[in-house]
């Protein structure tokens, strides 16, 4: 899980994010938004700081689910990581 976390956070950064950003908080926040739904095409917001909103536009299959598009709109600007692109 620690390379997932990892991946996630260097997604993050260099998109220019320019916060500290824990992966596994990213990783666990979409966890916990995603119970319980049904498979499908989800946009869900998150405000992870008072003045940071993170928009995660994720696919959910059966078993596990996909983070298409990552975008985090803070007072320094909107920055996107795109998890679909290599």
């Amino acid at each position: 899980m620690e390379e997932l976390y990892k991946f996630i956070e260097d997604k993050i950064h260099s998109s220019g994010y320019p916060r500290p950003v824990s992966g596994e908080a990213v990783y666990n926040d979409i966890c916990d938004q995603i119970d319980g739904k049904q498979n499908g095409q989800y946009i869900l917001l998150s405000k992870f700081d008072d003045d940071v909103v993170f928009e995660y536009n994720i696919t959910i299959m059966d078993e596990e689910f996909n983070l298409g598009l990552l975008t985090m709109t803070t007072p320094e600007g909107v920055f996107k990581a795109d998890f679909d692109e290599e």
